[in-house]
């Protein structure tokens, strides 16, 4: 017999029993009789993994990380979302996004504030960069996160190992992240795309003192990093029998939150998540693409939420047993004891109701036994030393059991109240959310200098989105007036009339001559004309296209000028003409009729409006792509703005997928999410005016 053979024999029990779908979860059972010896092997498997790591639960015991294992409901939001910040009163409304929380689904835990990804790289901007030009600056930002503590929450900062092509940061990024939790008062960083974070964010946050929870994204590296990242997400596999967190499984405080964030049902994610007693991400704001947990979903994670916060000790008890024998076929339970009490979590996976006997347990003199689901005391029926507990379970629900001497106290008149009206009562239907276009208001030419005529003509506005995430889900990218939702992919024939556009961006020179006639200044003013000096651009610059300039500014130039921002529809039939050309100078690629790419994490400055000759479209419109990209229209929804910028710019930061796609053609267009004038200006967006026909 071959060494190979032999020991397959030897270890056979435990690579049965202990497969994994992945390094995240372990498989459950493959028969309920097989369950006693499967969690033998699984502890045994735990018992060599924890050698092998030379495990120690240190940072697990210091107190004041204690929170992140009560760390359940976790959402991941933009700091765009206009229910954290009002960008009419340039205020942040922390009360009213957790207000709308607390009403919808129970309320969070702890917050991932999100200011990077999708706009970062339109610019040479960093993620810090990014960080800091946030409304109030750092001031702002210390005092925004004390809101969300003064409501209980914690508060996490992303980091993005990816972000190699923007401004050098000058600094490791563990120090820079570091300082910047110390200095906004943060109490954890999320790595996004991070197989674990590395130990150097522990060392640099304890260099300062500082005692800061580490979350990677995805699965971790190695399981010896379970020692220093006391948090993870969770992409998981959903098989019938629920999978077991294998982190949960070898740490039972680690604390995972099960993220899932594209799925429109959540019932997998939700009924894994209590299986095991661990949280979830409750992402809805994807990008600025709205995602909401339908009514059943958001009921439900209410319910469960509630009990994990009330047990939360039982749920990091190290005598967890997942896949407890239960009575029922497609029910499944999670034992946690303490010394005085057990808790039971179960989930129902069929499709249908189940009541009747459910658990059956060893007899205990003295014990009473609750039906925390649903706030009642149960009777048990007893079968010689044995107590067999009988309640009803929901289609695709919940159950939860405490066996304690004690009555549990308010959570059951709390859990009555929540259950009396059953899941099944609540929507499954999931909805887009509508979005509208802001008005652009008329604005006939009073002067036609500097402006060209577009004809009037029937043209087809066909044009995509370009963002890196959603696919083609109902809710990506933009809804125009005509469609009856947003989506990446347009078409329609319009009607236009006639109308002007300006030949050329507004450069440097002519909103020098509006800012010396207004003596306009932006309530917020951070970042406004970043590359001018003392209300002066540099020398040399009269004719290059003005930029960090907000949409705000924009329309404020335009609306002295007698002009008015276009419409995206016409700004691509001005570039386009009438024969769907990709580019304005035709269908091939021209890199003589567009400034070089600037590749460099400096940025260069954007060229001249007329140094491109070449480039012209068919009406003679100059400078359309490849120079700077330009504001047309404004959507807004209940949660979001963004613009839609068009023509592309020649900035091109290296080393990721994951920066602000870029392009020069007319059949495209990039969404920029809008939050603040101090973080959308750009040292690569600016503008051209149109007019109406008289």
């Amino acid at each position: 017999m071959s060494l190979r053979r032999a020991l397959a024999l030897v270890f056979f029990p435990l690579f049965t029993y202990c497969q994994q779908i992945d390094s995240e979860v372990l498989t459950g059972p493959d028969r309920p009789a097989d369950a006693q010896s499967w969690l033998a092997n699984l502890k045994r498997w735990r018992h060599e993994k924890l050698i092998r790591m030379g495990y120690n639960g240190a940072e697990y015991d210091r107190p004041e990380m204690k929170w992140s294992q009560r760390n359940f409901i976790q959402p991941q939001v933009m700091v765009e979302d206009r229910y954290l910040y009002d960008p009419v009163t340039r205020r942040w409304t922390v009360d009213r996004y957790l207000d709308d929380l607390d009403r919808r689904y129970g309320g969070i835990d702890s917050v991932l504030l999100w200011p990077v990804y999708p706009n970062i790289g339109i610019d040479n901007r960093n993620q810090f960069d990014l960080h800091y030009d946030l409304p109030g600056g750092t001031d702002g930002l210390r005092q925004m996160i004390a809101d969300f503590h003064r409501r209980g929450v914690k508060v996490f900062w992303p980091q993005m190992p990816w972000d190699v092509g923007t401004r050098d940061v000058g600094m490791p990024y563990w120090d820079a992240a570091a300082q910047l939790v110390a200095a906004t008062g943060a109490d954890g960083i999320n790595g996004d795309t991070f197989y674990g974070l590395p130990r150097a964010y522990k060392t640099a946050t304890d260099r300062l003192g500082l005692a800061i929870v580490l979350e990677p994204e995805n699965r971790l590296e190695s399981e010896e990093q379970l020692q220093w990242n006391t948090q993870s997400w969770g992409y998981w596999k959903y098989p019938w029998v629920p999978a077991v967190s294998a982190y949960k499984w070898l740490e039972t405080r680690h604390m995972v939150n099960i993220c899932e964030r594209w799925a429109r049902d959540k019932t997998n994610n939700l009924q894994a998540a209590f299986f095991n007693g661990v949280g979830y991400e409750s992402w809805e704001n994807i990008w600025g693409i709205w995602n909401q947990l339908t009514p059943r979903d958001a009921e439900a994670l209410r319910r469960i939420s509630k009990i994990e916060r009330r047990f939360a000790a039982h749920l990091v008890s190290a005598g967890w047993e997942p896949h407890t024998p239960t009575l029922q076929f497609g029910s499944f339970a999670s034992k946690f004891p303490l010394p005085e009490s057990t808790l039971y979590t179960f989930v129902n996976r069929n499709a249908y109701d189940i009541a009747g006997r459910q658990l059956a347990v060893p007899l205990q003199s003295g014990a009473r036994y609750f039906d925390i689901y649903h706030g009642v005391e149960l009777q048990p029926s007893v079968e010689g030393q044995t107590a067999v507990l009988s309640f009803p379970m929901e289609a695709q629900a919940f159950g939860a059991v405490l066996i304690s001497a004690e009555s549990p106290g308010s959570i059951l008149t709390e859990m009555t109240a929540l259950t009396g009206k059953p899941l099944r009562s609540f929507s499954r239907e999931w909805k887009t959310l509508p979005q509208r276009i802001v008005e652009i208001p008329r604005a006939p030419a009073r002067s036609t200098e500097g402006l060209i005529k577009i004809p009037a003509a029937r043209f087809e506005f066909r044009v995509s989105g370009i963002m890196v995430e959603g696919g083609n889900d109902e809710g990506v990218d933009v809804q125009y007036p005509w469609e009856p939702s947003a989506r990446r992919h347009h078409r329609q024939v319009l009607d236009l009339p006639a109308f002007y556009i300006m030949k050329y961006p507004v450069t440097n020179a002519e909103f020098k001559r509006f800012l010396d006639a207004t003596k306009y200044r932006p309530a917020d003013s951070h970042n406004f004309l970043r590359d001018w000096q003392n209300g002066a651009y540099p020398a040399g610059w009269d004719k290059k296209p003005v930029t960090w300039v907000s949409l705000e500014d924009a329309r404020a130039y335009a609306s002295w000028a007698g002009l008015r921002l276009p419409h995206e529809w016409e700004w691509q039939y001005a570039a386009q003409g009438l024969d769907a050309r990709l580019y304005p100078w035709g269908n091939e690629f021209d890199s003589a009729a567009v400034p070089p790419h600037d590749t460099s994490r400096t940025q260069h400055p954007p060229t001249d409006v007329d140094a491109y000759p070449k480039g012209a479209s068919p009406f003679g419109v100059m400078d359309l792509a490849g120079n700077v990209w330009q504001w047309t229209d404004e959507f807004t929804d209940e949660h979001t703005r963004a613009a839609v910028l068009r023509g592309g710019s020649s900035y091109r930061p290296q080393g990721s997928g994951w920066y602000f796609p870029n392009t020069y053609k007319l059949n495209e267009h990039g969404k920029y999410l809008l939050m603040a004038p101090s973080k959308d200006r750009s040292a690569s967006v600016g503008f051209r005016c149109a007019a109406d026909m008289p």
